[in-house]
């Protein structure tokens, strides 16, 4: 799953319409070139990609006024706007997404009902459980970890990341649930 075509297909779901260079310049406003790999490169490739999956419609616009080609501004088809839900809401419930990817789906979260995104991350919260009685159940009652050597250290790492996630989780879901951000089903 790429975190750019998340940020690229949200940003431009927000305007409504944009060109590349906005939709750049938003995404550096979001900070994603800090945590993503959301470089000017890969968002015009993405730009490129989505548009002939016919995910994004492209209109030419006024020619530059320095004299090159026109500009290119993109809108979401109807393709499109099912590809962001469907990678956001992947996002949002998936027990381990790169934080990357994460922090994509975090940032869009208010284009998805309040209900919706608590359910999906409830989903995420119980794949994480899961996923950690799956690595205790691998290890003896009573078991000392620092005892394993680098085997334990690594069993450690996993367990810490299970639960530190998993707290992150049930975090934001209880800000969802007191009614923190302007979700889609909010009213104006």
């Amino acid at each position: 799953m790429s975190v750019v075509r998340l940020l690229v297909l949200g940003a431009i779901r927000r305007r409504g319409r944009a060109h590349g260079y906005l939709v750049r310049s938003d995404l550096e406003t979001w900070g994603a070139h800090e945590w993503s790999n959301a470089t000017s490169g890969s968002i015009y490739h993405a730009l490129k990609s989505l548009t002939g999956e016919g995910c994004l419609l492209v209109h030419e616009t006024t020619p530059s006024e320095a004299g090159g080609p026109p500009r290119m501004e993109y809108e979401l088809t109807g393709d499109g706007e099912r590809a962001y839900f469907a990678l956001l809401r992947k996002a949002l419930s998936s027990r381990d997404p790169r934080l990357d990817l994460l922090a994509a789906a975090v940032g869009l979260i208010d284009d998805l009902p309040r209900a919706e995104a608590i359910g999906l991350l409830r989903q995420r919260a119980l794949a994480m459980d899961r996923w950690r009685e799956s690595v205790t159940r691998e290890i003896p009652p009573g078991a000392d970890l620092d005892d394993w050597g680098p085997v334990g250290a690594v069993l450690e790492l996993w367990l810490h990341t299970a639960d530190s996630r998993t707290a992150w989780t049930h975090r934001m879901i209880n800000r969802l649930e007191q009614g923190a951000y302007r979700m889609a089903d909010d009213e104006s």
